[in-house]
């Protein structure tokens, strides 16, 4: 069974940073993409980044419109971990982050547990 667990949420005031990792239980090139979605209360789900994982392709980059030029999206094939650098958040980043994570070759869905980021002073 594909666990992932994230970790690295909590609370910064606006302006701050965090990282968040999500740790796969195997081997990340098990996975074709991951990426990190997030979910304000009262508002949809919504895709923050995402990034391909390994073949020529791999290392592309996506980002939402809100998180552009803010938030980094990398790998850590080693540890089998995504991370989302997030800096100069703001109140509206405020959300559970979820980290997702999508089969290489098969069409399958993997999700978290979710950790809180909270943009407050």
């Amino acid at each position: 069974q594909v666990q992932l667990v994230e970790s690295g949420g909590g609370l910064v005031q606006p302006g701050g940073s965090l990282r968040l990792s999500c740790a796969a239980s195997g081997n990340i090139f098990s996975f074709g993409a991951m990426g990190w979605y997030r979910q304000a209360p009262g508002k949809e789900r919504e895709l923050v980044a995402s990034i391909t994982i390994g073949g020529s392709r791999g290392g592309r980059t996506n980002y939402a419109d809100s998180a552009m030029g803010r938030f980094t999206i990398s790998t850590d094939n080693a540890k089998n971990t995504v991370s989302l650098q997030m800096n100069s958040l703001k109140p509206e980043d405020t959300a559970v982050y979820y980290c997702n994570a999508h089969g290489r070759y098969v069409s399958v869905d993997y999700w978290g547990q979710g950790t809180q980021v909270t943009v407050s002073s």
